[in-house]
């Protein structure tokens, strides 16, 4: 048995995993026929694909953008208070490499309400295909690793504590996939009131129309922060991302 000190490229997961301690999740999810998604995007294919994920976010941003009461986060114990955002940002989750080691990072993309899918897939290409040991976002990120690490978790602390700086550091959604291998879905708590979590595609059998036919299924999952907003809210954000999703078709053009 070899016993070690946890490595310093992870830092930062487990003072995020301190800071959401007093998160209240709540789970739901459903499932989504990718039909018209996956139409969509052969139709669109242009210089690069566009990814399950700028969908999701896509469609998720409009969604909340809509619940202004589910675009907010709450901080306290004795006297929360509410902050309530007129930007929709969304965090999405990395699997990067740093110092040599394999870990999760996480960016935000702002005010995504109002960007359409090929911005979208661009910031995602952008993190996707970017070094986080020297792009500039991932700085304080980096400094986290270098410094002592009671001072690492003071400063980290200091830096997402106020609400004011919730969408900055968290967003105020979360959308993490582990679709690209064999997961048909799970949940995950991101920071945020809402976290999405996405699964992979698979054939599976649905009815149509009274038939038994086959089409791309995704699960869709949800974790919502119960101190924020209730059960019947977050099933109506959760069903109108569905209804988005499958909204989408070939004759469709870039939104």
């Amino acid at each position: 048995m070899q016993i070690a000190a946890i490595a310093r490229e992870r830092r930062h997961t487990l003072f995020f995993l301190d800071e959401i301690r007093p998160f209240a999740p709540v789970h739901l999810d459903t499932e989504v026929d990718m039909s018209g998604v996956l139409a969509h995007r052969k139709a669109h294919r242009g210089g690069s694909r566009l990814s399950v994920v700028t969908y999701v976010l896509h469609s998720a941003a409009r969604v909340i953008a809509a619940h202004p009461e589910a675009n907010a986060a709450v901080r306290g114990r004795r006297r929360p208070k509410v902050a309530r955002f007129g930007e929709v940002s969304g965090k999405i989750a990395l699997d990067k490499r740093v110092g040599g080691r394999r870990v999760v990072v996480s960016a935000v993309l702002p005010d995504l309400a109002k960007a359409d899918l090929k911005h979208i897939q661009h910031e995602l290409e952008r993190y996707r295909d970017g070094d986080p040991e020297t792009m500039p976002e991932f700085a304080s990120m980096r400094l986290l690793h270098r410094l002592p690490t009671a001072l690492a978790r003071a400063a980290y602390r200091r830096a997402v504590r106020p609400l004011v700086a919730h969408p900055r550091f968290f967003g105020t959604f979360a959308v993490s996939s582990l679709g690209h291998r064999a997961v048909d879905g799970f949940h995950s708590v991101g920071g945020t009131t809402l976290t999405f979590g996405v699964g992979r595609i698979v054939e599976r059998p649905v009815v149509r129309d009274g038939e038994v036919t086959r089409a791309p299924v995704m699960r869709l999952n949800l974790t919502f922060d119960h101190r924020v907003v209730d059960g019947a809210e977050a099933a109506d954000v959760l069903t109108e991302v569905k209804e988005a999703l499958e909204g989408y078709s070939a004759e469709e053009g870039l939104r």
